[in-house]
């Protein structure tokens, strides 16, 4: 009775330490890696976030884009609707919001382009700008490898510039080729960690005749659309 009053032996406490020990580490690593894991596919999911952010408003405007082309050089001479190259576009969009019913135009300017593996977009204050108009410019997405872009004409020929150097057949000849849209456009974005995302989104033909384009935004020349 004596010996069993006694209690627990050194040993015994050392080694019921020990074991306390090893299964707190085992614990501790396995939290550590959930948490890791956690965190690791929360910056990924972060990431996603921000491409189809970034992709959604560039889809947008490419599908708002309307035939307005604007004048914008130091002579007034009139810049197409659609401004693009392999890596760049500019357009004119419907859409610009005017919450204030301020007297102006509820089409915008904007301009994508990639600069120091950023995705850019710049947006001009009015259409028919100021040889020294500059865009207000925001980041979309950072971490781009590069932004291609091709143009479909309405002779189903994929192109690398718009507008091409001759109309494509099935344009009416009235039509002024700075006012032409292309049928579709196929943007491919590559980044380093997601690879290559691939969208052709599909353009209106052109804008209705009766559609508001606000005071002192009179589409320069003839062109496919009314003031």
């Amino acid at each position: 009775m004596r010996a069993r009053e006694r209690g627990f032996s050194l040993i015994e406490v050392v080694v019921a330490l020990a074991v306390f020990a090893a299964l707190a580490a085992a614990a501790y690593g396995g939290l550590a890696s959930v948490a890791r894991t956690r965190g690791e596919l929360q910056v990924k999911q972060d990431r996603l976030a921000a491409i189809v952010r970034a992709v959604t408003i560039l889809e947008r405007d490419l599908r708002q884009a309307v035939s307005r082309p604007i004048r914008g050089n130091a002579r007034g001479e009139a810049i197409p609707a659609l401004i693009g190259g392999a890596d760049r576009i500019e357009l004119t969009r419907l859409g610009f919001a005017n919450p204030r019913a301020e007297p102006r135009s509820n089409l915008e300017r904007v301009v994508y382009a990639i600069d120091a593996n950023v995705l850019r977009r710049g947006r001009y204050a009015v259409l028919d700008r100021a040889p020294d108009s500059a865009p207000a410019v925001s980041a979309l997405l950072g971490d781009v490898d590069a932004l291609r872009l091709r143009y479909l004409a309405t002779d189903g020929v994929w192109r690398n510039a718009w507008p091409p150097s001759d109309l494509p057949s099935g344009v009416e000849p009235n039509v002024d080729a700075i006012a032409v849209l292309p049928r579709a456009i196929e943007l491919r974005l590559s980044t380093h960690d997601t690879g290559e995302l691939r969208r052709i989104v599909e353009l209106p033909s052109s804008i209705p005749s009766t559609a508001p384009q606000g005071s002192g935004n009179r589409p320069p020349g003839g062109g496919a659309t009314k003031p």
